[in-house]
């Protein structure tokens, strides 16, 4: 499971700014182009942001638009010319809560339980262009279990198109608790701590040889076990912990199970993964080891590879990942 929550004043639409420039015609303003606030997608960057802007059609169906930048610290190819397939799945995360938040009547300050996530994306509509790319979601949810329930889970499916073509699509269920519901959940783990800095943690895996190029990206530590490493991430990290939590993010533990694929292929090649689909189990606390383990998939086509992903704390099953993809080799 992964919690992602913010302690804000409840806002509860979008207000896309419209103002005229001098020389325009005052009959047609033009419209500004903003992110959605900070808060609906729980990121404490404005940075971080990748919506900018959620309609709702009808009862069921969103439109969404938002922005992905030519060059970001963490979603980055090796190469620097594609954009990096983990993208897409903040991007699903971050559409679930915009429209939660904008146009449900979730709260801010309510809990996010996040029970899985998948995509399926297009490799080239990846490529990075000569500009920022923009993109537009076609959002459906569904409503799961009775509606006047104190926790619903919700269905969330996307597709994602660039330029008009469909650049990804992907599937989300979550569950939205109130702060109330989540004290009873979680109880005494509520104050944990995000544990030992990374000065402390055992010497993570050297970058070129899980698909990073930067030390501060590693979020594994080698074991005595073939395929089998340890979780540790640093909780430094000003992406993959944005903000405060008592929790280890969901966004970490997908950034293990690519970690882990490239891990396998060797250090001169790197997964692309382009097909994923993530259960979490449970929560991956603070402080207590957390061992993820993979293995190849069999009969992959030429070119691609497949690996599945396991993570295990304290001898219990925190979340099963499968991810596919083409393989690049530098």
């Amino acid at each position: 499971m992964s919690v992602l929550t913010v302690n804000e004043p409840e806002h509860r639409h979008i207000d896309r700014p419209e103002r005229c420039l001098p020389g325009d015609r005052q009959d047609e303003p033009p419209r500004l182009t903003t992110t959605v606030p900070r808060e609906y997608v729980h990121r404490a960057s404005v940075a971080e942001v990748f919506l900018t802007s959620c309609t709702r059609v009808d009862e069921t169906h969103f439109t969404l638009t938002g922005q992905w930048p030519r060059a970001h610290t963490y979603f980055n190819s090796s190469d620097g010319r594609r954009h990096d397939p983990l993208q897409l799945a903040e991007t699903i995360r971050q559409a679930g809560l915009c429209i939660a938040h904008a146009e449900l009547g979730v709260l801010l300050g309510q809990h996010f339980v996040m029970w899985d996530l998948s995509w399926a994306a297009a490799p080239e509509q990846l490529d990075i262009g000569a500009t920022p790319t923009d993109f537009t979601v076609d959002a459906v949810i569904a409503t799961e279990g009775r509606k006047n329930a104190a926790t619903v889970k919700r269905r969330l499916e996307v597709t994602i198109r660039r330029d008009g073509r469909t650049a990804a699509t992907g599937t989300s269920r979550f569950t939205c608790l109130t702060p109330e519901t989540y004290r009873r959940l979680r109880g005494d783990k509520l104050s944990a701590s995000p544990g030992p800095g990374p000065e402390e943690h055992p010497v993570r895996m050297d970058p070129a040889e899980v698909g990073r190029t930067l030390p501060s990206d590693v979020v594994l530590a080698p074991t005595d076990r073939p395929h089998r490493w340890l979780l540790a991430s640093d909780t430094r990290h000003p992406v993959m912990f944005d903000h405060a939590g008592d929790h280890i993010p969901g966004m970490v533990v997908l950034e293990a199970v690519r970690q882990a694929s490239c891990a396998l292929l060797g250090p001169a090649a790197t997964l692309i993964p382009v097909q994923a689909s993530t259960e979490f189990h449970r929560y991956v606390e603070f402080g207590r080891p957390c061992w993820i383990e993979a293995t190849p998939m069999p009969d992959q086509p030429d070119g691609l590879a497949g690996f599945t992903v396991t993570g295990r704390q304290d001898d219990r099953t925190v979340f099963t990942s499968s991810v596919s993809g083409p393989v690049a080799r530098y």
